[in-house]
């Protein structure tokens, strides 16, 4: 398979989890979707026992969700328009942060989901890297 297939798969990716985010971030941030306990570790989870505090952390992770999801769109811009240099390091900047945001958030809790997503972050990040070795961006 190509590296050029390898990084239209990535930007799809990338295109999904951005709709999926704003979506997922409206829901919580307007309350008609319950925080995800599968996101955060259970130490976390365990400070908002209060339902009233819950409520105002899931607004507030709604709003962040939200954003996340703007920034996934411009990573997924970044990898389908990858002919300069700015786009890769877009591309590969947020690729790292998203692997340190679900290792720091999890701190520790292990189940499928976010194994799942970290080997997802993992492989395109170890496409960015190949194919800015191969000049695909600066191309």
């Amino acid at each position: 398979m190509g590296i050029n297939v390898l990084l239209l798969v990535c930007g799809i990716f990338y295109a999904i989890l951005c709709v999926f985010s704003i979506v997922t971030g409206l829901m919580y941030a307007s309350g008609k979707k319950e925080l995800n306990p599968l996101e955060l570790s259970d130490k976390f989870m365990s400070r908002y026992t209060d339902p009233d505090k819950l409520k105002q952390f899931t607004i507030k992770m709604g709003w962040v969700t939200f954003v996340v999801g703007i920034v996934q769109g411009i990573t997924s811009f970044a990898i389908f328009h990858r002919h300069s240099a700015i786009y890769y390091w877009i591309a590969l900047g947020f690729t790292l942060f998203s692997i340190a945001s679900v290792a720091w958030k999890l701190k520790g809790k292990i189940n499928a989901f976010p194994v799942l997503k970290c080997i997802a972050y993992t492989a395109i990040l170890i496409v960015l890297l190949f194919s800015g070795s191969r000049t695909q961006f600066f191309g």
